[in-house]
């Protein structure tokens, strides 16, 4: 079994609190999607991210001033996002840590597919940004099936708990002999299943977490998953897509 979680936008440099394992696998696109940014001015930067101006002047000087070998934070200490917190993997005991390290890979627009001790440097860019790379249209394009074939290279079993965005930059490309198990977390409102995207960001941190204390290795397992009011819903769940329910309080 191998989790396949999304990024955060929000990044920090912690070099003190564990080590590194390493560099990313595929350094060597990194490194010329970096070349690419680095070669767009402040004004087109600001537009390929979508953000306030702020931010744009803070990921440029950050663009300037990189460097993707030194001075690295693992990449599970280096995104804050509301999923990472619930995941809470700086106060993991060693035991959970290493249930991370075989059984979890973070997908992302700069780096591709990261272990979670990968060492990596504060960044900006969402795989749905529309950077044209060496005759590529965008970032699905540039990564092609790299993603899913180091996936399937480790397992025949993905546990899908990334957004749409992220898990669409391997799902199509998986093999048919891997099974890919996609978790929705959500509440029931006039005979609809609604998701909210902060509360699935908490239960998929959560069920992060979750599976590192069990240390769930089979995969009907999950559905016994109960935290943050959550409940696998049978009726609503089938092989490929499980459902859990948020309980009424």
């Amino acid at each position: 079994m191998h989790i396949i979680i999304a990024p955060a936008k929000k990044m920090i440099v912690d070099t003190d609190s564990f080590a590194v394992d390493g560099l990313p696998r595929f350094l060597e696109q990194t490194e010329r999607l970096k070349s690419v940014l680095q070669t767009m001015s402040p004004k087109e930067l600001q537009g390929l991210w979508k953000c306030n101006d702020a931010i744009a002047r803070l990921n440029v000087e950050r663009l300037e001033h990189m460097d993707l070998r030194r001075n690295l934070t693992p990449a599970i200490l280096a995104y804050e996002g509301i999923q990472y917190r619930y995941m809470a993997p700086g106060v993991m005991e060693t035991a959970h840590l290493d249930y991370l390290r075989e059984h979890l890979s973070i997908l992302s627009g700069f780096y591709g597919l990261l272990r979670p001790f990968d060492g990596v440097t504060p960044y900006r860019l969402e795989m749905q940004a529309r950077l044209a790379v060496d005759g590529c249209r965008d970032l699905y394009q540039f990564w092609g099936d790299r993603l899913a074939r180091q996936l399937a290279a480790r397992t025949d079993f993905v546990l899908n708990l990334a957004s749409k965005e992220y898990s669409k930059a391997v799902e199509p490309h998986l093999p048919e002999n891997v099974r890919f198990l996609t978790c929705t977390f959500g509440e029931r409102k006039g005979g609809k299943v609604m998701e909210k995207g902060t509360q699935c960001k908490m239960a998929r941190g959560q069920m992060v977490r979750w599976m590192a204390e069990h240390k769930i290795e089979d995969p009907e397992r999950l559905r016994a998953f109960d935290q943050l009011g959550y409940r696998f819903h049978e009726e609503l769940s089938v092989e490929n897509h499980y459902v859990f329910l948020k309980q009424p309080e």
